[in-house]
Parts: C-alpha cells; sequence; structure tokens
C-alpha cells in the first residue's frame, strides 16, 4: 500500500520502497550498456532524483555518453549530446531567435539544451564563454533569450564529461560553473571480470536506445518530490555544516564550500537514503557523498597546487577530523 505523504506541497502517492525499486532497475539496465559500474549509476539517479547534475572527469572511452543515453531511456525521456569545441557559442546550446520571412517576426528555435538528459561532452574544451550558457539553465530550469524565458522539459539533468586538466587544449571550468554540479564522479575503466563480460559479448552488446523503460517523467518528479521529504535529523544538519565550515579553515583551501555546496550534500543523501530505502538520512548517507559533492568546490592555495594536492584527499582528511553525529 503506497503511503500519501501530507505537507505543503502537493500530495505524492509514492513511498520509499518505490524510489528503491526504481534504483534497483535502473542499474541493472545501464549496466548492460556500462559493465561494472553500479557506483556510478547511483550517483547519476542519485543527482537526478535531488534535481542535480553531475560532472564527470575520466578518460576517453570509458562509457560517458553511454551513460547518459542509457539513463535517458529508462525514465522514457529525451537526451541530447553537445559537443564543446573551442569554437562553440551560446547560442548553439540555449538556442537562437531567427527571423521568419513568412509571419514577419523572429522566432525562437530551441538548443539541444532541451532535453531530459543533457550530455555536455569534454566541457572544459569549450571557452568560459560558452560554459557559461549552462549557469542558468543548471540553477534556474530555464533559458533566457532575447529576454524571453523558456523553461526546459522535467526532469532536468546535465551531465558533463571533462578530461583532465593535464590533457592539451582544456579549460580551467570557473568556480560558478562547478559549483552547480551537485556531484563529481570517475566511471574509470572496468576491473578484470568486467572486461572479460564485454570482450565475451562484444558482439551482441546492447545499445542504450534499446533499454526498456521502467518509469516515465511524471513518475520521476513525484519520486524527486518524495525525497524532499525524506527526514534529516538536527545534528545531521548540524554534522554538514561543520564539515562544510571545516573546508573554509583548511590551510591548504582558498575558498571553500559554498551554502549551495552544503544544500547539495543534505539533497543528495536525502536521495541516496530513499534509494537504499530508508526514508532518514543517516550520517553514513553523508559520509558517502561528503567527497563526491564537496571537493569539487574547493579552490586551493596555490601552495598546495604546487604541491599536487588533491581536493579529494583534503576533504578525506577533514572527515577524520570532524565527528559524526552519535547514531
Amino acid at each position: 500500500m503506497r503511503a500519501v505523504i501530507k505537507s505543503e506541497e502537493p500530495a505524492v502517492s509514492v513511498d520509499v520502497a518505490s524510489i528503491q525499486e526504481l534504483a534497483e532497475h535502473v542499474v541493472e539496465r545501464v549496466e548492460r550498456v556500462l559493465v561494472g559500474k553500479p557506483h556510478v549509476v547511483q550517483l547519476a539517479l542519485t543527482a537526478m532524483l535531488s534535481h542535480g547534475h553531475l560532472l564527470i572527469e575520466d578518460n576517453p572511452g570509458t562509457g560517458k555518453t553511454s551513460l547518459a543515453r542509457a539513463l535517458a531511456a529508462c525514465i522514457h525521456g529525451t537526451a541530447s549530446r553537445i559537443q564543446f569545441t573551442p569554437d562553440l557559442l551560446p547560442g548553439d546550446i540555449t538556442g537562437v531567435s531567427i527571423w521568419n520571412q513568412g509571419t514577419r517576426d523572429f522566432e525562437y528555435r530551441p538548443g539541444p539544451v532541451f532535453a531530459n538528459v543533457v550530455l555536455a561532452d569534454e566541457i572544459n574544451r569549450a571557452s568560459p564563454k560558452t560554459q557559461s550558457a549552462l549557469l542558468e539553465v543548471m540553477q534556474e530550469g530555464r533559458v533566457t533569450v532575447d529576454g524571453i524565458t523558456h523553461p526546459v522539459p522535467q526532469p532536468f539533468m546535465v551531465i558533463a564529461t571533462q578530461n583532465p586538466i593535464e590533457h592539451a587544449g582544456t579549460y580551467q571550468l570557473p568556480e560558478a560553473q562547478l559549483d552547480r554540479f551537485a556531484l563529481k564522479a570517475s566511471i574509470g575503466y572496468p576491473d578484470h571480470a568486467s572486461t572479460l563480460r564485454i570482450l565475451a559479448d562484444s558482439g551482441d552488446e546492447q545499445s542504450p536506445d534499446e533499454i526498456v523503460a521502467v518509469a516515465d517523467a511524471r513518475a520521476v518528479q513525484e519520486m524527486a518530490a518524495r525525497i524532499r521529504q525524506v527526514h534529516v535529523e538536527a545534528s545531521i544538519v548540524d554534522y554538514v555544516a561543520r564539515l562544510v565550515e571545516a573546508t573554509r579553515e583548511a590551510d591548504e583551501v582558498r575558498l571553500g564550500v559554498s551554502v549551495r555546496g552544503a544544500l547539495a550534500l543534505v539533497g543528495t543523501s536525502r536521495a541516496w537514503a530513499a534509494i537504499h530505502g530508508r526514508d532518514y538520512v543517516t550520517p553514513d548517507d553523508v559520509k558517502a557523498l561528503t567527497v563526491p559533492t564537496l571537493a569539487h568546490r574547493l579552490v586551493l592555495q596555490p601552495e598546495a597546487e604546487f604541491d599536487d594536492v588533491r581536493p579529494e584527499s583534503i576533504v578525506q582528511q577533514l572527515m577524520l577530523t570532524v565527528a559524526p553525529p552519535r547514531r
């Protein structure tokens, strides 16, 4: 029997068990095209259900495009791919207004950003000006062109990929851009057992377009609304606040985590708890997502960058010094 949740938002007829079931089906189906990476699939679903976006930093050929297409197929949604290059213009992303000779007026032609799952491939190969074209739509779910606002379809999620900064022809993503990604992950190459599975099925691999949907856009929206009602105790909120404040006080850090980052950690922890079958957040949920949610938001001191200090290492060290709440 499904419980009806009452709140200030419209009633949502979905329970946590349904969300957990959805997560299991999504992982099972996406793993048919992205073998051996259930954790990455869970992170992508967590970002979607918390109305967030996912940044994947990895080398070419690790399955980033397959992940985006398969996730969109699972929710019977639309997917688009934008290849970021140095000559890409903002209008190539958001769309442009074109003069229609027949109506004697400008007509808006939507860009590829109007999809449920948008793959921004190699986002750090475009100029900062072009990257900034995603700022409004990632934060507010809409695009403004010539003073007119156009909402994008819901659910809406950007899965951006970037090559490591050391690769030629890449730009550092601006802090404002990084702060809009709820999570950052790395797919990595498959292990030996997964590689054997891939090679054994190389003549009969499944296309992401062949995946049977397990939900539709409306169901995903209902689940996202239910996730916002997952209980978070005051002690958990305090734990998140202390973690965020610790990043601002670390010696190696020039710019710590923003309030947006703290909200993202609470939101993704809610989604993580729900896809694991719980309607309350535990300290372990926060621990599981602290590095993926906070590390990419840190701006390090020049000395730390010169010494090749990784933001992930700093966050992991802070987790050892910030005590979690007792159960």
